[in-house]
Formats: structure tokens, sequence, C-alpha cells
């Protein structure tokens, strides 16, 4: 790979000067850059594969629920029978984290926070899942990573001049966990992964209407005291109001609309059974 090319990414990329790029540019660094430089065109097995060590990595620096703990017991009931979905294997965990939110990576991890598990019942929190699952379904997170990718790696490159950028840091795979987790698709593409959850929603036989319902438990949210958090966290997001809208009307044209009312919520563990034993009488 030419140095003029490397000069093209550094300046249109990043908005550096040729000056400025001849000086980041050293060169142990060409290497580096030309590895980096992968992460525009690598395959789809790549990205799944990068989405994982990174994933790996934000489960080492987050509570993630046990097995036994009420949330996890929770997700796994509701979950435990979609470990498969549109030809993808997908694993499940809980972030103890008070955050509303929840994400899924180009391999199939899906992570869910508590936050939002304390607000939604069971079939706001599938249509809200259902979502995510679209987003690698219609390959937006391989997309994201990508992104990520190109960003972090490049950057790196340029600015350590080293060829380190060959096997990310835990460091890095944390930088670039955390931008699939803030990535800001299209509305296009959030569009797209809402009928994505609609028809998850009908297909497996749950209540479509919960679409709508999850829809206007993040507007009320927007509104109220955690509205500056909402705000950056749907801010490439089509509003909340006029997708409910848009999955309520979906809903009445097709027969399938009622007013959905939430059911009880639980992040409870269930207590175990009690052992009960009988002696035998002796003769």
């Amino acid at each position: 790979m030419k140095k003029s090319i490397l000069f093209g990414i550094l300046v249109t990329f990043f908005g550096l000067t040729e000056a400025e790029a001849q000086i980041k540019l050293g060169d142990k660094a060409v290497g580096a850059l030309e590895k980096g430089v992968k992460g525009f065109t690598f395959s789809d097995a790549e990205a799944a594969a990068l989405s994982k060590e990174a994933v790996d990595e934000m489960d080492k620096t987050n509570p993630v629920a046990d097995a036994k703990d009420g949330y996890a017991v929770r997700l796994e009931r509701l979950f435990g029978k979609h470990k498969s979905e549109n030809g993808l294997t997908l694993n499940y965990k809980v972030y103890k984290v008070k955050d509303v939110n929840a994400f899924a990576t180009a391999d199939g991890s899906v992570r869910v926070f508590a936050g939002l598990m304390d607000i939604m019942d069971d079939n706001e929190l599938l249509a809200v899942i259902g979502h995510e699952i679209g987003h690698v379904a219609n390959h937006d997170s391989r997309d994201a990573v990508k992104a990520a990718y190109k960003k972090e790696a490049l950057l790196d490159a340029a600015a350590s001049q080293s060829d380190k950028v060959a096997s990310l840091s835990d460091s890095q795979l944390g930088k670039i966990g955390n931008a699939m987790l803030d990535s800001k698709h299209s509305r296009k593409q959030e569009t797209e992964a809402d009928e994505y959850s609609y028809e998850f929603m009908k297909r497996n036989g749950y209540d479509v209407n919960a679409v709508e319902s999850s829809f206007n438990i993040l507007a009320k949210m927007s509104e109220g005291s955690e509205s500056s958090f909402m705000a950056r966290m749907m801010s490439s997001h089509p509003d909340s109001k006029d997708r409910a809208e848009k999955s309520k009307k979906k809903a009445t044209k097709e027969g399938l609309y009622k007013a959905y009312v939430q059911k009880p919520i639980s992040n409870t563990a269930p207590a175990a059974a009690k052992k009960t034993t009988t002696k035998k009488k002796k003769k």
C-alpha cells in the first residue's frame, strides 16, 4: 500500500492536513495502517469475531447477573427458546446496571440492562430485544463494528506509529464495545428494526401491541426526570411517539389492535422448592 493512500485516509477520515499526516505517519506505522485499513473490507465472519472479542471485554467490566439471579432467570425464561433466530446463534446476558438499554452485536450477543427490565413487562421486553435482534439480522450491527474498528484501529496506528493494531488491546476492544453500544443507526435502519420487532412478536405468537407500549414507555421517559439521558440515547432514533403510532396503525390494519395493559413485573428469582422427606415406619 502506498503512503499516498494512507495520507488520503488520514486526511479524508480524520480531518488532518497533509503536513499533519506526514508527521503522524512514520515508516513503522505503515504496516499497522494496512492492517487497520482491513476494517474497510473485512468479512461478516471477521465482524462477528471482533464483536465477540469486544463483548467479552465488556462482560469483564460490567456486573453480569449469574444464572441464579432473578434478572438472569427471567431473561432465560423469556429468551431461552430463542437461542437461534433468523439463522443467528444468540446468547443472552444481563448487565446489572440501572441504565435503560439493550444491544445486540454481529456475533449474536444480546445484552440487556437491568434498568430496562425494571420498567418493562415480559412482552415489552420481548419487543425491545426483537428490535435489537433486527439490527443484527439486517447487518446494522455488522456495519457498526466495522465503523468502530476503522476509527479505533486507524487512529491508534497513526498516533502510536507502531504495529500493535495487528492485535487490538483490551482498551481498544473496550472502546469498540462502547462504540457499538452507542452506535447511531440511521432512521431507516431504526424503522426497519422496528418492523423486524413487530414481525418477531407476531411470528412467535406474542402480543404485537406490546411494541406500541414499549415505545410509549420510552416516550414518557424522554419527557420526565431522565429526559437528558433518553435524549442522548434516542438522538438518532425516530420519535418514540411516532414509532408507537406506526405500530398501532399496523396492528389495527391487521385486526390485531387492542389497548395494551402492562403486566406485573418481577425480577426476583423464584424461591427454591423445599425438599420434603418421609420417614419409613419401622415394622
